[in-house]
């Protein structure tokens, strides 16, 4: 058995040698640029003088491009967890194309939480969950420098907790511009 054992291993690591170097990346096949040569001089005309072209009217310049719209809401999330609804994964990408036109400007994710549970846990949880909203929106390519966090655990309730459609609106992360 550890005959079988030591060749298998060592079978393995030939196969691994032989098979690994055929997975890297291929370099691109770069083909040479074709030469052109400049046409053939055609005989000397008389010249005419040119006819004046007509005056056109230049157009009007562009409108500004359109001031982002900082409106962000509905960032919801499961119950006591920060892993983000997928409802949510639309408002969090036009959220970021919004936040890319112009990176000058600083933005704080507010995390909320519903009234369920101890203070405490229900801050870490607004906490989590706005690192959460930070995490997704860096890797869309939104600078971490840009972007700050609070947790207001369930202070600053939207909806009524005492039912269920309200604590689910009150789990949520709201973006708002510094």
């Amino acid at each position: 058995m550890k005959l079988i054992k030591s060749h298998f291993l060592l079978f393995i690591m030939l196969f691994a040698v032989a098979v690994l170097p055929a997975c890297k990346a291929k370099k691109p096949v770069i083909k040479p640029a074709a030469v052109v040569y400049p046409p053939d001089p055609q005989p000397v005309q008389k010249e005419t003088p040119p006819a004046p072209a007509p005056q056109q009217e230049t157009p009007p310049p562009p409108p500004p491009p359109a001031k982002p719209d900082y409106n962000f809401s509905n960032i919801q999330f499961e119950f006591n967890s920060g892993i983000l609804k997928t409802d949510s994964y639309p408002i969090l990408d036009k959220a970021a194309a919004e936040m890319k036109k112009d990176l000058s400007v600083k933005f704080v994710l507010n995390g909320n939480a519903s009234a369920e549970g101890t203070y405490d846990h229900n801050m870490a949880l607004s906490i989590e969950r706005a690192n959460s909203v930070k995490l997704y929106l860096v890797n869309t390519g939104i600078p971490a420098n840009i972007l700050s966090v609070k947790g207001y655990g369930e202070s600053k309730p939207i909806a009524d907790n005492s039912t269920e459609e309200g604590r689910v609106l009150n789990r949520r992360v709201e973006i708002k511009q510094q």
